[in-house]
């Protein structure tokens, strides 16, 4: 496409609509109705709110839009909700317009940024808008899954622009918009351009519709031998998708043939202990499972096996209405009730219609069936009164099931209100910020004015935005009293009745909102400390997205182990359940962390925006000196490790692009190549997909990023070899920590395979406690001197020295690292040689 957007023949409205069409028509897209209609309207110069189904064709009139903008001069923008979906899009409109003309900017990633297409989430366009207004440079905006509008806590990023930018053209989608007469009527008095409704309920694969009382088991079986697969099992928690799916392992899903197929599709993909091994087990069922907390690999396994047709059911969460990118024939609810956060609630209809849209796809089938299962005391009723026939005596003498306490019950007439009703209107989420308040005082012109026109302009009823008006005079006064800002009593040469008094980073918005304040919290840290790698590690992670499961993990670990040490003490139980109050996960430097934030945004008030969050993930992993496995094993996370691989990269990610050159230590710098090697063995996904968008323009070049099994990093783990050795010195010190707390179970675990079991390693370590009374776990005792390698071609021979508090140092433990062995499991690979006395 990119010659004809260079010199188009004309841009005139038929011609920008041959021109495309014809492109589509070469490539095998036939447009449908609605299609045709949006962008006849769109190439006119009309806004465009398209609300058509999941699978017609969206995404095709998004390019058309980006094609008709740059083809007459325009800036044009996709916002989405999802960075993932944001960095998709990227990829694709890549390889449709060339890498020299697209652009990417999320929260922490920025590429190609004055391209004439620009890919971002929502909040990054609002952002752009408040701080630009009617001048910014954005012709056109594609606003994707734009009932995100309604989302409490981030809906004012998808108003803001509708508000700001009145010269702007806006292509309005998603699937479930509602209705879209407030939208109608507001957009046409805001820029005076023609906005036209484009909606279709009509699918290019219709959907059909029925409520089940038969198990799912016998449900599955039916939808099996009737060719209704592949199937989507909607579950609401993570929990019971996977329970689902080990428990259909009992159901002929799949016949040898397609078992077969599986394993040769599967070839040598590395499925790690824990979740892995029950991945593997599942897949080679025919059984797929599909949810966020799963490692991005697996999901993206599942997803390539379910598009050649070998998985015939998938069991997963609600993600799915999301958007999983498979053909699905038939979407199966378990239930019609979930859990939000605050309470279990009936699904709203908009929640129903994302999910059930996701049925039948447009090139594999001609039907799409979404069934809705009843809850299963019903299900059990329905069973026992089928087994009483038609004997009026014994239908009488059925005892019926009651649903458990606390259930929130729906039946077939919920069912059908959901399926019959529309998508509920969309309401406001406009909220004020720091940000906001800075971003519109800094532009040129009268920021009052501006902030008046905001305020009172936005979708809000009344009493909400009187609410907002406060809460923004509140922020002005403090930025004024702090001296951010300061009153002109005449206007500046651009108008300006406000200036800023400081310059804060002009991407300070764009970017991670807290890595100005990690830059000035290196400088209290003490650089002769002998934590100091690791106080800066604990700097940048209090600036990182909390993962909750991890925390609520480490809590539950730090709380049982108190529990016990309080109970060892004899203390009683009203007063360990007052002490527990206190006990929470890990928080290094959090005493110093928060009193440098609370000076730094009186001279930053725009930070207040965010909040500083002082944990241990990436350092606790680090200081226990566990692989990616044991942590997992160790906090129980086998159901969120993906949670825990995204931090661990935005970790590592935050690591490379804040912490300059001249706050590293060789240690420091250890660990960062530690922590990104760790993350590239586990799933290289993460990080190649963040190194692809460094460079972008590989993909026009047909770079390697195409190569093996998805998230299968083709690099061996001993190929960096200042990470490998990290790992080496982790894996050994690991085992000397076990010594100092006398696990030998544990220790049992991990060397037993090489003949050194819990026994062989008390009966080893007898000795040296009858000499010393403790193991010493200090810096000392982790360094590089305690450990002695000697390298060979294809192995290491490693000899770990125990810090005794003697400082003898005569006694430690011998061990042989395979290349090869470790290569393949992704981390080292260590076999016990000896132990004792050196």
């Amino acid at each position: 496409m990119t010659p004809s957007l260079v010199t188009p023949e004309s841009t005139e409205p038929d011609a920008l609509y041959d021109a495309f069409t014809t492109w589509a028509s070469e490539r095998g897209f036939e447009l449908y109705p609605a299609q045709q209609e949006a962008l006849i309207e769109l190439v006119s110069g009309s806004h465009v709110i398209l609300n058509t189904p999941t699978g017609s064709g969206k995404s095709l009139v998004a390019v058309g839009a980006h094609f008709a903008a740059l083809s007459t001069g325009r800036r044009t923008f996709y916002s989405a909700p999802l960075k993932a979906l944001v960095s998709e899009k990227f990829f694709d409109l890549i390889a449709t317009f060339g890498a020299a003309n697209v652009g990417m900017m999320t929260g922490d990633s920025s590429v190609n940024p004055g391209a004439p297409i620009i890919c971002c989430t929502a909040e990054i366009l609002a952002n752009i808008a408040l701080r630009d207004g009617a001048d910014a440079d954005v012709g056109q905006v594609v606003m994707d899954e734009f009932h995100f509008y309604a989302d409490p806590q981030r809906g004012w990023a998808w108003q803001v622009p509708l508000l700001e930018l009145p010269h702007t053209q806006f292509l309005l989608m998603s699937a479930t918009l509602g209705d879209v007469s407030f939208f109608y009527k507001d957009l046409s008095q805001r820029t005076g351009r023609d906005v036209a409704v484009v909606a279709s309920d009509t699918r290019p694969v219709p959907l059909t519709f029925s409520y089940s009382t038969e198990s799912i088991h016998e449900l599955l079986d039916e939808l099996l031998s009737t060719h209704r697969a592949p199937v989507y099992v909607v579950h609401f928690t993570q929990a019971s998708a996977i329970e689902r799916a080990q428990a259909l392992t009992s159901v002929n899903v799949a016949s040898r043939a397609d078992r077969d197929r599986i394993a040769a599709e599967i070839g040598g993909f590395r499925f790690h202990a824990g979740f892995g091994k029950v991945l593997n087990r599942l897949v080679r069922h025919g059984i797929g499972v599909h949810h966020a907390g799963m490692l991005p690999k697996y999901r993206r396994l599942v997803e390539r096996l379910t598009q050649a047709g070998l998985l015939k059911v998938i069991c997963g969460t609600d993600t799915l209405g999301v958007g999983i990118n498979v053909p699905i024939r038939t979407v199966l609810l378990s239930g019609l009730a979930k859990y939000d956060g605050t309470r279990t609630r009936h699904l709203s209809a908009r929640e129903f219609h994302q999910i059930a849209g996701r049925a039948g796809r447009a090139g594999y089938d001609t039907v799409g069936e979404v069934i809705v299962q009843a809850p299963e005391h019903v299900v059990e009723n329905e069973k026992a009164l089928t087994k009483a026939g038609d004997d009026p005596k014994k239908r009488r003498k059925v005892v019926r099931k009651k649903p458990p306490e606390g259930f929130v019950s729906w039946g077939e007439k919920t069912f059908e209100r959901l399926v019959e009703s529309p998508p509920e209107p969309l309401t406001s989420s406009f909220a004020v910020s720091h940000t906001m308040v800075l971003s519109v005082a800094g532009r040129p012109g009268d920021a009052f004015e501006a902030m008046r026109k905001l305020l009172t302009e936005n979708h809000e009823p009344r009493p909400a935005q009187r609410r907002h008006i406060r809460r923004a005079v509140a922020i002005y006064r403090a930025l004024l009293q702090s001296g951010v800002i300061e009153r002109l009593d005449v206007p500046d040469e651009q108008g300006r009745t406000v200036r800023l008094t400081v310059d804060p980073q002009s991407d300070f918005a764009l970017n991670q909102p807290l890595s100005p304040f990690a830059l000035a919290a290196f400088e209290l840290l003490d650089r002769e400390s002998p934590t100091y790698a690791l106080d800066v590690l604990s700097v940048v992670e209090s600036t990182l997205d909390d993962p909750r499961q991890v925390l609520s993990a480490q809590q539950n670990k730090a709380r049982g182990e108190a529990v016990a040490a309080m109970k060892a003490e004899g203390i009683e139980y009203d007063e360990r359940m007052e002490l527990l109050e206190d006990v929470t996960y890990p928080k290094p430097l959090e005493e110093l962390l928060e009193a440098a934030f609370d000076m730094y945004r009186r001279t930053n008030p725009w930070v207040a925006d965010h909040e500083l969050s002082p944990k241990s993930v990436a350092r606790d992993l680090f200081e226990r000196a566990m692989s990616f496995g044991d942590f997992v094993r160790f906090y129980q996370l086998a159901r969120s490790e993906g949670a825990l691989l995204r931090y661990l990269a935005d970790a590592y990610r935050a690591l490379r692009q804040t912490v300059q050159e001249d706050v590293r230590t060789e240690e420091l710098s250890d660990i960062i190549e530690w922590l990104g090697e760790l993350v590239r063995q586990v799933d290289s996904s993460l990080l190649d997909e963040w190194e692809k968008l460094q460079h972008p323009e590989a993909l026009e070049d047909g770079d390697g990023y195409d190569e093996g099994p998805p998230g299968e990093t083709t690099r061996p783990l001993t190929a960096n070899r200042r990470a490998f050795t990290v790992a080496v010195r982790n894996a050994m010190f690991r085992r000397v920590e076990l010594m100092a707390r006398e696990k030998w179970e544990e220790l049992g675990e991990l060397d037993a395979e090489s003949g050194w079991n819990a026994d062989a390693w008390a009966d080893a370590l007898d000795a040296y406690f009858d000499e010393h009374d403790e193991v010493l776990l200090g810096p000392d005792a982790r360094s590089a001197k305690m450990l002695i390698i000697t390298e060979h071609p294809d192995q290491w021979e490693v000899r770990q020295i125990i810090d005794d508090p003697a400082g003898d140092h005569d006694w430690g433990f011998t061990a042989v690292i395979d290349f090869a062995a470790s290569n393949e499991a992704g981390h080292p690979v260590v076999t016990i040689t000896a132990a004792g006395q050196l």
